[in-house]
């Protein structure tokens, strides 16, 4: 049900203009004195987004963190001076990073003159926990629609779990500002794809349809019915033929507030660079519009010309009370109901408390199982699936699925109760995001922005589909699980187009990501743990298709060493080891295997379990010296896929047996003697580094 809005009093056509030509002034000004930037989207759409806020958004600028708030996520993120025109006018209130306030405004005119500079508060593109009141990072276009569809999927999550007769705590909307770049990435189309299959009707989102690219019009790449596709969706369409009518906009919103079975697609008709003398042009699109442009642009404004940065007086007064006078009655009221609401549910108000701190509930990590020594073993998929089973109904909101290949993964929620999300029932914790891996990928993020705690699962090597919105996951430091399974040569038949090769290392690189490899099924238990333990980083969780035997845990180190990402499991039996044996995933087994066999001919090893690099190098330099000494100048790293940065650890004269080209289509175990994964080859290797480093 859409939320209601205070009827306010219009603005004459006088002010109505001056408030709309403040906000393009001070992204031209900015643009300007940057040097840098794109001034032309946040011209044309001054109009749009000035209704929008002014009118219809509901916002506290006093509590820009109040939980059923409407989101307004600016995809176009290079219009990002639009934004923060509208937060510095809006007079949205900053918030730490524990969400106490500041005292000091989100953007400041001091911010705003600072635009794309080193520290400031409003760098080229939105940063989110950068800026107060930007909801998410946006830049790479369609991102942000595809977090606004986890946005949306939240709040019906959020109403469905916590809303009570008498308590509508979750009933907010989601407003999108996207462009002709966003439309053209595909991660938009899948993204709008499952939003109409769910009938989301929380979510708006407004197309500024201005027929310009980086390259010149549109007409040289784009020119498909933008409207038709979304209608075959299942979206309302609604088309405004001008930018700067803001009664037919108003009259759009209007539209959408009163659509329940369906989200509602916006196309709003712009120039670009409206009221410029390079209006409709690529260089108003993306770079200054120069000195001489500035002054010709605000005289058409009728705006002084050498004036910088001006706002005239009354102007962000009556924004402020006119996005305040709506928002704060809201929030106030809301915070009323909570209250009782805390009484009459005490359990649902605690869970809600801790899904906002990013905490998850005393004794969740009870449920945990503990997995016996086993030869034969189980798949980590197949043990990855036992612990998320086990966790799962201890930690409510966690929800995930993965993108039509749970029945390979093993990503499926099969506890009693655990449900399917669907159009018609928003209680489910299994999402069925279909054959969209990147759309699943942006989505669980806009899922994470919105509080919940949720996982995505698919093959290692279609992580390639998902970059975009991992390496975003680690930027804003979102606690999503990534799940990935069939992750070596071990798929087997299916070949190299199936078999990852690389992927870890890229995974890998990425900063701030939890990249984690587990060996064994204790293994795979501590690195849910780990995982579900991260409150600002996101995790990779690589598991394998083929059986990982279970090491005899009273024999080898605990797999809890899993915590520090690598530890000792095996040691040499008498004195210091000659070399030094590193495995992670499916290999681990193999290198404990080759361990074994090499005691028996009396050579004195040591095995690394080495599943997280990332927590491995947040360990002090003393652990990480005594799990490897510089005097063990002899190492192997065994793992099935690209060597590179195995160098950190091996150093200049150790070595590895990884995969230094692509698979082949063969059953594993051919695949393993060919590629050298075997434990006699891993004994071979081992000691030819064994006499190269005497």
């Amino acid at each position: 049900m859409k939320a209601d809005s205070a009827q306010l009093a219009q603005p004459d056509e006088a002010l109505e203009r001056l408030a709309i030509d403040t906000i393009r002034t001070l992204a031209m000004d900015a643009v300007q004195k940057a040097n840098s930037g794109h001034p032309g989207t946040p011209m044309a759409m001054a109009p749009v987004a000035y209704t929008l806020w002014r009118d219809f958004i509901r916002y506290d600028p006093d509590m820009p963190d109040w939980p059923n708030r409407d989101r307004f996520v600016l995809s176009i993120g290079h219009a990002s001076m639009l934004l923060y025109a509208v937060l510095h006018l809006a007079g949205i209130k900053e918030i730490d990073a524990d969400g106490k306030p500041t005292g000091e405004p989100a953007v400041s005119l001091d911010d705003i003159r600072k635009f794309r500079q080193l520290g400031s508060k409003t760098p080229g593109h939105p940063e989110y926990r950068m800026t107060t009141g930007v909801e998410t990072t946006t830049g790479p276009l369609g991102q942000g629609c595809g977090n606004s569809v986890g946005m949306a999927i939240a709040e019906r999550a959020l109403a469905s779990h916590f809303n009570r007769d008498g308590f509508q705590l979750f009933d907010h909307d989601i407003y999108v500002l996207c462009g002709d770049g966003d439309m053209m990435e595909g991660v938009s189309s899948e993204a709008a794809s499952l939003a109409g299959h769910l009938a989301l009707s929380n979510l708006c989102w407004i197309y500024d349809s201005n027929h310009i690219s980086i390259e010149g019009s549109t007409d040289l790449a784009f020119t498909e019915d933008v409207g038709a596709r979304f209608e075959g969706y299942g979206w309302n369409v609604i088309h405004v033929d001008d930018a700067n009518d803001t009664k037919a906009f108003a009259r759009s919103i209007d539209a959408f507030r009163a659509t329940d079975d369906r989200p509602t697609f916006i196309v709003v008709h712009s120039v670009i660079g409206w009221g410029s003398p390079k209006a409709g042009s690529e260089k108003a699109h993306g770079e200054p519009l120069g000195e001489d442009n500035v002054r010709a642009t605000k005289k058409t404004y009728g705006w002084p010309e050498e004036a910088k940065f001006l706002v005239p007086n009354g102007i962000a007064e009556a924004f402020r009370n006119a996005v305040s006078g709506r928002g704060r009655p809201a929030r106030e009221a809301w915070e009323a109901m909570y209250a009782r609401y805390r009484e009459s549910f005490p359990t649902e108000a605690t869970e809600m408390a801790l899904l906002r701190q990013g905490k998850l509930p005393s004794g969740w990590q009870a449920a945990i199982p503990n997995f016996p020594p086993d030869a034969v073993g189980l798949a980590s998929r197949d043990s990855g699936s036992k612990v998320l089973n086990a966790i799962a109904p201890h930690v409510p909101l966690l929800i995930g699925g993965a993108a039509d290949l749970s029945p390979s993964t093993k990503t499926s929620l099969t506890f009693q109760g655990a449900g399917s999300f669907g159009k018609n029932d928003h209680s489910g914790r299994n999402m069925h995001f279909g054959v969209r891996e990147h759309a699943m990928g942006s989505i669980a993020n806009g899922m994470a922005l919105s509080c919940l705690r949720p996982y995505t699962g698919t093959f290692l090597v279609f992580a390639d589909y998902m970059r975009a919105p991992i390496r975003l996951a680690a930027i804003m430091e979102l606690p999503v699980v990534f799940v990935f399974t069939h992750d070596s040569i071990g798929v087997g038949e299916d070949g190299p187009t199936h078999q990852p090769i690389e992927h870890l290392a890229t995974l890998r690189a990425i900063p701030g990501l939890d990249t984690i490899r587990p060996g064994d099924a204790n293994e795979v238990a501590a690195a849910w743990k780990v995982a579900l333990s991260h409150s600002h980083e996101p995790t990779a969780l690589i598991l394998s298709r083929q059986a990982i035997p279970t090491l005899d845990r009273t024999k080898y180190a605990s797999a809890d060493g899993l915590e520090k990402g690598g530890y000792i499991l095996g040691d040499a039996e008498r004195g210091d080891p000659e070399i030094i044996l590193i495995g992670t995933g499916s290999e681990l087994p193999m290198v404990v295997a080759a361990h074994e066999k090499l005691a028996s001919e009396g050579v004195q090893s040591r095995v690394v379990s080495l599943p997280s690099w990332y927590l491995f190098e947040k360990q002090d330099d003393a652990y990480r010296q005594s799990v490897f000494p510089d005097a063990v100048r002899a190492r192997l790293a065994v793992e099935q896929g690209g060597s590179m940065g195995w160098d950190r650890y091996v150093g200049h004269d150790g070595g590895t047996i990884t995969m230094k080209t692509f698979g082949a289509s063969a059953p594993l175990a051919k695949l393993q003697e060919k590629f050298g994964f075997t434990v006699d080859n891993i004994c071979a290797v081992a000691r030819d580094l064994i006499e190269k480093n005497k």
